[in-house]
């Protein structure tokens, strides 16, 4: 992939070595990421960097906050953020959580223990680009 793109992926995970990894990957396909392990966290990089692409979400993460409180606040209809694509990729959603999410707006679903890493990243990537 040649250059780098103009835009930042905010990966929302709390297991630091899943984050890690999936930083790593996301970086070698010339995006700028930053990792997040809870909403707050993440509603700091969202008021703070204007270039923000896409979001990858986990359910659960680190805080009182879950992956579906994040969704329900960037979707709302007054939110600067109602824009930017969600995926979320989990082992723990319940079939109604992932409706829910669905309902609620996000791109993708996955779940973790049935997609590699990089099957996830391929997509994403792919994803981005048909938004440009």
């Amino acid at each position: 992939m040649e250059g780098t793109h103009d835009c930042t992926i905010v990966v929302v995970e709390d297991e630091q070595p899943l984050a890690n990894a999936i930083k790593t990957k996301l970086k070698q396909t010339g995006h700028a990421v930053v990792t997040a392990r809870s909403t707050e966290q993440a509603y700091g990089y969202l008021t703070d960097i204007d270039s923000v692409c896409l979001v990858w979400l986990d359910h659960y993460l680190l805080g009182a906050e879950s992956g579906l409180d994040l969704v329900r606040k960037m979707k709302e209809a007054e939110s600067d953020w109602r824009e930017i694509p969600i995926v979320v990729v989990s082992n723990t959603a319940s079939e109604d959580k992932v409706k829910t999410y669905l309902h609620l707006g996000v791109e993708k679903y996955y779940t973790k223990s049935n997609e590699s890493l990089g099957d996830i990243v391929d997509d994403v990537v792919a994803l981005l680009h048909t938004g440009e």
